[in-house]
């Protein structure tokens, strides 16, 4: 009886992954070429029509500033950020202190 529920349990599990990953259809269901292609059609025939947007350079700057400054409204986000930084940093100068320490002070014993 017991093993009748296991063998229940894996088969309800595996019906489980199934509904999480459902199929792809359509235009997900294309290989990436055939994607770009459409969308790539897709942009041309807005160029031609008119209705196509472009950034100027200006432009492009006032939607990065406004994208920062949204990012740095989480203090918790920035701080992240900064102590990978400087953990990276510092991980990098040990690396090297160590790869120029190693090759002159290699004899001696700590």
């Amino acid at each position: 009886m017991a093993t009748s529920k296991e063998g229940g349990k894996s088969g309800s599990s595996g019906g489980n992954e199934q509904k999480s990953q459902p199929a792809k259809r359509g235009f997900a269901a294309m290989d990436q070429n055939q994607q770009r292609q459409i969308a790539s059609k897709g942009g041309q025939a807005a160029h031609q029509k008119g209705t196509a947007h472009e950034f100027d350079s200006e432009e492009a700057r006032r939607a990065g500033q406004k994208g920062g400054e949204v990012v740095s409204r989480n203090r918790a986000h920035m701080a992240d950020i900064g102590r990978k930084g400087g953990e990276s940093r510092q991980s990098a100068n040990r690396a090297a202190a160590a790869a120029k320490g190693g090759n002159r002070q290699g004899g001696k014993a700590e």
